[in-house]
Protein backbone atom coordinates (compact mmCIF):
# COMPACT_ATOMS: atom_id res chain seq x y z
CA UNK A 1 0.00 0.00 0.00
CA UNK A 2 1.31 3.43 -0.79
CA UNK A 3 0.22 6.76 0.64
CA UNK A 4 -1.94 8.94 -1.59
CA UNK A 5 -0.14 12.03 -2.90
CA UNK A 6 0.17 14.42 0.01
CA UNK A 7 -1.33 11.89 2.44
CA UNK A 8 -0.04 11.36 5.97
CA UNK A 9 -0.17 7.86 7.42
CA UNK A 10 -2.00 7.84 10.76
CA UNK A 11 -1.73 4.17 11.73
CA UNK A 12 -1.50 0.58 10.49
CA UNK A 13 -3.11 -2.52 12.03
CA UNK A 14 -2.00 -6.02 11.04
CA UNK A 15 -4.21 -9.02 11.91
CA UNK A 16 -2.76 -12.53 11.97
CA UNK A 17 -4.24 -15.88 12.85
CA UNK A 18 -2.10 -18.95 13.44
CA UNK A 19 0.90 -16.96 12.20
CA UNK A 20 -0.74 -16.16 8.86
CA UNK A 21 -1.60 -12.64 7.70
CA UNK A 22 -5.36 -12.08 7.49
CA UNK A 23 -5.67 -8.33 6.90
CA UNK A 24 -3.60 -5.16 6.97
CA UNK A 25 -5.53 -1.91 7.45
CA UNK A 26 -3.95 1.49 7.03
CA UNK A 27 -5.42 4.94 7.72
CA UNK A 28 -4.14 7.92 5.76
CA UNK A 29 -5.12 11.53 6.31
CA UNK A 30 -5.61 13.12 2.90
CA UNK A 31 -6.48 16.79 3.12
CA UNK A 32 -10.09 17.17 4.26
CA UNK A 33 -10.78 13.42 4.49
CA UNK A 34 -9.29 10.21 5.84
CA UNK A 35 -8.86 7.04 3.79
CA UNK A 36 -8.66 3.48 5.10
CA UNK A 37 -6.95 1.02 2.78
CA UNK A 38 -7.10 -2.74 3.33
CA UNK A 39 -5.17 -5.75 2.09
CA UNK A 40 -7.05 -9.00 2.73
CA UNK A 41 -5.42 -12.43 2.52
CA UNK A 42 -8.35 -14.89 2.14
CA UNK A 43 -7.92 -18.33 3.75
CA UNK A 44 -7.36 -21.21 1.38
CA UNK A 45 -6.05 -18.97 -1.40
CA UNK A 46 -2.46 -19.94 -2.25
CA UNK A 47 -1.64 -16.58 -3.86
CA UNK A 48 0.53 -14.10 -2.01
CA UNK A 49 -1.35 -11.29 -3.75
CA UNK A 50 -3.93 -9.78 -1.40
CA UNK A 51 -7.44 -8.71 -2.29
CA UNK A 52 -7.77 -4.92 -1.95
CA UNK A 53 -11.34 -3.90 -1.13
CA UNK A 54 -12.08 -0.21 -0.81
CA UNK A 55 -10.51 2.24 -0.26
CA UNK A 56 -12.94 3.53 2.35
CA UNK A 57 -13.20 7.32 2.63
CA UNK A 58 -14.30 9.08 5.83
CA UNK A 59 -14.91 12.73 6.68
CA UNK A 60 -12.18 12.76 9.33
CA UNK A 61 -9.70 10.68 11.31
CA UNK A 62 -12.23 10.09 14.11
CA UNK A 63 -14.63 8.29 11.74
CA UNK A 64 -11.82 6.28 10.15
CA UNK A 65 -10.51 5.29 13.58
CA UNK A 66 -13.98 4.15 14.68
CA UNK A 67 -14.26 1.99 11.53
CA UNK A 68 -10.85 0.36 12.07
CA UNK A 69 -11.50 -0.11 15.81
CA UNK A 70 -14.72 -1.98 15.08
CA UNK A 71 -12.97 -4.15 12.48
CA UNK A 72 -10.11 -4.89 14.91
CA UNK A 73 -12.55 -5.84 17.70
CA UNK A 74 -14.29 -8.24 15.32
CA UNK A 75 -11.00 -9.79 14.21
CA UNK A 76 -9.96 -10.24 17.87
CA UNK A 77 -13.29 -11.93 18.60
CA UNK A 78 -12.52 -14.30 15.70
CA UNK A 79 -9.18 -15.21 17.28
CA UNK A 80 -6.78 -12.95 15.40
CA UNK A 81 -3.71 -11.36 16.94
CA UNK A 82 -3.49 -7.63 16.19
CA UNK A 83 -0.31 -5.60 15.90
CA UNK A 84 0.21 -1.90 15.39
CA UNK A 85 2.74 -1.63 12.59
Amino acid sequence: MSAPAGGRELFVRHARKDGRSIVIMRAVEDGDSCIVEAEVFPPGVPSTQPVRPGPYTFADAREATAFVTEAVETLMYLGCDIQAA
